[in-house]
């Protein structure tokens, strides 16, 4: 077979042509953004190029997963090397890449010697922590958040609160949702200090009210990534995880979004005083390459000893990609760097909601995790003008995302290799196409 068998292998797409045979050919259910599907061609740093030659600064990073940049050169470099070396095994069978990470990863854990099981992705990475909480624990409950996205299986999406992302044949027992801190539509109406964390404390009456009284575990994002960057205030993590173990459960942290520097600490729980007993990773761990980590104290992990493989767990290519990615967030002191430009963001970003009151309701988010939720008439959720603004910033140059419950928050996260001027660019883009929604062009 020639590359003749299959059009435009090796040149540049066509986007009529390309978007006409996704459509013949992909599931329906393949979400894009934009009224037009934006096809991608190339990327390099913080800048990515469409089929049609134009060029966009990315804030968006593939969903918080390009963490560093684009084709990265140490990243590109040990990658190759390993393609030539050694491309696959499975678990069935040891390779050093799979354990040096595992190595790397428990001594950045909290005690210094938490285990590893490698897979594919988040969802992956989420359904092996559920499964080893309820081995490690004996109970069978599992309580998630309201508002959460935790994967697109089964599990994932029972876990997930959100109605968007749940579909028919998406129900696993034993799931219940308790309420998460969304401070800006507080669902006891109270403000924070004075509402003494009602939504947090209500965790107590939820296991008594709605479960046997023994849970397996509470899998909670520090920040929510798709529920739109929902960003809970100082002791609600502290009274969940306090609370959860006196049921006998244990407390996961979904790190896929909120992991490896993103908010400005190595792990987002590290925001809030409640070490977990259990992290998942994927997503920005690899700069791209295809990864899911489950994470677990060895008290927890040790009592998982029923046989499982993964065929595609551990791959050489993927671990040499985390590693490398690794080598730089460690190297180049990127947390505390996402922490410096965070802060310069946010100034930004408070600056044009102070211009915009009647558009820009509410900015949260830590790092470079940062969502704009829009509004109108006070705070009526505004979705129409999120996707006005996803055209106006795409004719920009600027790749923003997009996520909350109605569809009305900004998801800013750009590659944390970001420099000062392009974060700048991208704050005087994103004022100017506010001017444009406002103004009505």
């Amino acid at each position: 077979m020639t590359t003749a068998s299959f059009p435009n292998r090796g040149q540049e797409a066509d986007t009529a042509e390309v978007i006409a045979r996704k459509q013949r050919y992909l599931f329906p259910n393949v979400a894009t953004l934009y009224a037009e599907p934006l096809v991608l061609e190339r990327g390099q740093g913080r800048t990515v190029w469409d089929s049609e030659g134009r060029e966009y600064l990315d804030f968006y990073g593939g969903i918080l997963t390009t963490s560093l940049a684009h084709s990265h050169p140490h990243v590109v470099e040990m990658m190759t090397e390993q393609i030539g070396k050694l491309m696959h095994t499975s678990t069935l069978y040891l390779n050093r890449p799979m354990v040096d990470l595992a190595e790397r990863l428990a001594r950045l854990s909290p005690g210094g010697d938490w285990k590893s099981f490698f897979t594919n992705s988040g969802t992956e990475a989420n359904e092996t922590a559920i499964l080893l909480a309820r081995v490690a624990t004996g109970n069978q409950e599992v309580i998630a958040l309201r508002h959460s996205y935790h994967g697109r299986s089964v599990v994932g999406m029972s876990l997930t609160g959100n109605a968007a992302w749940r579909h028919a044949g998406s129900e696993f027992s034993g799931i219940r949702h308790a309420h998460n801190a969304y401070c800006y539509r507080c669902a006891f109406g109270a403000t924070y200090p004075a509402c003494d964390l009602r939504c947090a404390r209500d965790l107590a009456e939820l296991i008594r009210t709605e479960t046997t009284g023994r849970v397996a575990a509470l899998i909670a994002e520090p920040i929510q990534g798709v529920g739109g960057f929902i960003t809970p205030p100082p002791g609600y993590f502290e009274i969940l995880a306090e609370t959860v173990r006196q049921a006998g459960g244990l407390f996961i942290s979904d790190e896929v979004q909120t992991g490896f520097g993103r908010t400005g600490r190595l792990f987002g729980w590290e925001h809030w005083s409640a070490r977990p007993d259990v992290m998942t990773f994927a997503k920005g761990l690899a700069n791209g390459a295809a990864v899911g980590a489950t994470l677990a104290d060895p008290k927890v992990a040790d009592r998982f000893t029923g046989a499982s493989i993964s065929t595609f767990g551990g791959n050489p290519v993927s671990m040499v990609a985390a590693i490398a990615t690794l080598d730089v967030i460690e190297g180049e002191a990127i947390p505390a760097r996402v922490g410096r430009l965070g802060k310069r963001a946010f100034e930004g970003l408070q600056a044009m909601q102070e211009k915009h009151p009647g558009t820009i309701g509410d900015v949260r988010g830590k790092g470079l995790m940062i969502g704009i939720e829009l509004v109108a008439d006070g705070k009526a959720p505004a979705p129409h003008k999120l996707a006005r603004m996803l055209e106006l910033t795409r004719e920009a140059g600027l790749l923003i995302g997009k996520g909350g419950l109605y569809g009305n928050v900004i998801r800013l996260t750009p590659p944390m290799t970001i420099t000062e001027s392009e974060l700048d660019t991208g704050l005087e883009t994103l004022a100017g196409c506010f001017d444009r929604l406002e103004g009505g062009r």
